[in-house]
């Protein structure tokens, strides 16, 4: 018995480890003929749900991810057509990288033309290595394939087996529908926790649309005609209450019917192209303007008059198909303050998956639906609803600021992606600081518009609190005209390093407080280059085996960092949680800090370092040389990945993986010191 449970165990953690193996993209080949000498191997990518595969393009070190690269062997008996031919992809604009990055998402197929040189049958081998991310990690992997060719016409099953580089080529994608055997590589699948990222961003939009439709309520062409419209089913007797039922059911239904017509009219591809090309970009700032002016009561938009006369005209059919009918009136007269509002949750929406729009107008219907239904299930409360008044116009002028506040964001996308220069961190700020200290005087009844009623504003406490929030916001904003971080705002605002004026970095260079202090360095870094470094000054390594011998010399635990030059989550880890002082002065004080770049293809180990691993890998790059070690050390292969061990290499705490929880970041630190200094030694 005492067998069989250790046996489950050994099992048991076996399985946690692999499980940790993360492989989201799964690679097949195999053969199209195009005639007796010219063949064509075609490399299909199938990618997880919301990882992307990355393009051949090439980039700085650090100003982008990896590319995929084909690499073959020594060839004999043919000869290689051109370049690689890449499908069109998706060019998205990155704020980590700050420009326009080509990625493949679901599936890519990369094609290559050989040609025949002889009549014997011919072995292509090779390796295709390539990166991919999501939103949380990012891992890097190589696939071996190999294509069995024959002089004449007869192809054999293509099947897998090294690395370097093929010249990248751009051209849509075309596959042949010809028939020959595919095999496919078998990567382990990873444990689907890993892929909630997407699902977690749609039910966000999903609440933020639920919020829209809240707020859409309480606009003057909506929150009057909740008391109107349930009197009318209350006049029905006992059929009132399904009449509720079918007219709630009826505005979901015609919302979520547009963002279906949205989802069919703009693809995947289109949203693509929205959320980074200029012209849309730009279009979206001035529709956003205009929502504006129209809520600041400038002028009104609405729907043309025939259109809701011929649906008040259908009212009079009774039954189902005259609520039917009424709910479609009051979607349309309602058009002028929620027209805006609607407007916003679809321009969200188009930007993203397909599922987008859909998911938004279903949130913001919904809302937007259960008063007029719910009031009819308990008219009791109609009595304790506010009066309308002209508190109902502010609502429709404080959604006003907001639609101007969010107009900047679609004009700052095409500035960094084009390097207008427009938008500086501090312009976008000093615009917003201004945007919001309007809307609090406004509020304060100090600012008048064209609907306002000329009575004197009256202090109710949710307009007192409304108050205190926006000041109290405005004055966040201020230190970020100095370089504060503002963190919970930073996806919004333009990246740090548009900001002309930065206090912090001008104080840490006058006070020379770089990094920690020289008792965290005890030797000279090896492979100390330019191209690996740590973030906000901070001194370290880049050598496993050295940060294991600096650590026993200095007696602190090590802090090891599986990063990457291409890993985008990598770097915000380090902007939003490293930054952070408490992270800071634990890592300066506490720790020898090694950084394992995973992806680097450059540095090259000393000859005498050179090892092959179990699976017959050679590992001559420190690139590899970091791969292997988090792979078969700690079972892991995604990045951004941190470990704290001691002098011998020992595990002291739980790894942890992308997380921007702060407090718990300072935790797995303190966690780490504690059980270096609680650990058994041995004399």
């Amino acid at each position: 018995m005492k067998l069989l449970f250790v046996v489950i165990l050994v099992i048991a953690g076996f399985t946690k480890a692999q499980a940790q193996i993360l492989e989201p993209v799964k690679w097949s080949f195999k053969v199209n003929r195009l005639n007796d000498t010219l063949a064509e191997l075609q490399f299909n990518a199938a990618v997880q749900p919301h990882w992307h595969l990355y393009s051949q393009k090439k980039y700085p070190v650090g100003e982008g991810p990896l590319p995929t690269e084909f690499t073959y062997d020594k060839l004999s008996g043919a000869e290689l057509i051109g370049k690689v031919i890449e499908p069109k992809g998706h060019d998205i604009y990155d704020e980590m990288f700050e420009h326009k990055i080509k990625s493949y998402d679901l599936k890519a197929t990369f094609l290559q033309k050989v040609k025949i040189t002889g009549k014997k049958p011919v072995r292509i081998t090779g390796t295709v290595s390539f990166q991919s991310c999501d939103d949380t990690q990012c891992t890097s992997g190589e696939a071996p394939f190999a294509f069995e060719l024959e002089g004449a016409k007869t192809i054999l099953a293509s099947t897998p087996a090294k690395i370097d580089t093929s010249d990248t080529a751009k051209a849509d994608e075309k596959v042949k529908d010809t028939s020959a055997k595919e095999n496919t590589s078998t990567p382990a699948i990873a444990n689907n926790d890993e892929f909630t990222g997407k699902n977690k961003s749609l039910l966000w939009f999903f609440l933020q649309a639920f919020g829209w439709g809240l707020l859409a309520i309480l606009t003057p062409c909506v929150f009057p005609m909740i008391p109107m419209t349930v009197s009318y089913f209350m006049k029905s007797g006992s059929k009132g209450k399904v009449q509720a039922i079918i007219y709630g059911l009826s505005i979901i239904a015609i919302y979520v019917i547009f963002g279906v017509l949205i989802s069919l009219l703009f693809g995947a591809d289109f949203g693509n192209w929205l959320s980074t090309h200029w012209i849309p970009n730009i279009l979206f700032f001035i529709i956003f303007v205009v929502f504006a002016a129209s809520f600041f009561g400038y002028f009104e938009i609405t729907i043309p008059s025939w259109l809701v006369n011929k649906s008040v005209q259908n009212e009079d059919k009774g039954g189902v198909m005259g609520t039917i009918f009424m709910a479609l009136t009051l979607v349309l007269v309602s058009f002028s303050c929620t027209g805006p509002i609607v407007g916003t949750v679809v321009v969200q929406a188009v930007g993203g998956q397909v599922i987008k729009p859909v998911i938004g107008m279903l949130g913001f219907s919904l809302a937007f639906a259960i008063p007029f239904t719910l009031f009819a299930f308990f008219p009791q409360w109609l009595n304790k609803m506010p009066k309308s008044g002209g508190w109902l116009n502010s609502v429709k002028v404080v959604l006003g600021f907001i639609e101007l506040a969010f107009a900047l964001k679609f004009l700052n996308v095409p500035d960094q992606t084009y390097h207008w220069g427009i938008l500086d961190r501090e312009i976008y700020l000093g615009l917003w600081i201004v945007i919001f200290t309007m809307m609090g005087f406004y509020l304060l009844g100090k600012i008048k518009f064209p609907h306002d009623s000329e009575y004197p504003v009256v202090k109710s406490f949710p307009r007192l609190m409304l108050i205190i929030a926006t000041f109290g916001f405005v004055i966040y904003l201020i230190p970020g005209l100095w370089g504060a971080p503002l963190k919970g705002i930073s996806g919004w605002l333009p990246p740090s390093e548009t900001q002309d004026f930065d206090i912090n970095a001008i104080v840490r260079e006058n006070s020379g407080r770089s990094g920690q202090s020289e008792g965290s360095i005890s030797e000279v870094p090896k492979y100390n280059n330019s191209a690996l470094k740590l973030p906000h000054g901070l001194k370290g390594y880049f050598d496993y085996d050295q940060a294991l011998k600096v650590s026993k010399d200095l007696k602190k635990p090590i802090f090891v960092d599986f990063t990457g030059h291409g890993c985008t989550n990598c770097r915000e880890m380090e902007n939003r949680v490293w930054s952070d002082p408490e992270v800071l002065k634990r890592l300066r004080a506490n720790y020898v800090i090694v950084a394992l770049y995973v992806d680097d293809k450059v540095i090259e180990l000393p000859k005498e370092e050179w090892y092959t691993t179990k699976e017959g890998r050679e590992i001559r790059l420190l690139g590899r040389k970091n791969t292997d070690i988090q792979i078969n050390k700690f079972g892991a292969n995604a990045q951004p990945y941190y470990v704290i061990l001691d002098e011998t290499g020992k595990l002291l705490v739980s790894p942890r993986a992308y997380n921007l929880d702060i407090d718990a970041f300072v935790k797995f630190l303190d966690d780490g010191v504690k059980a270096y200094n609680e650990r058994p030694t041995t004399k």
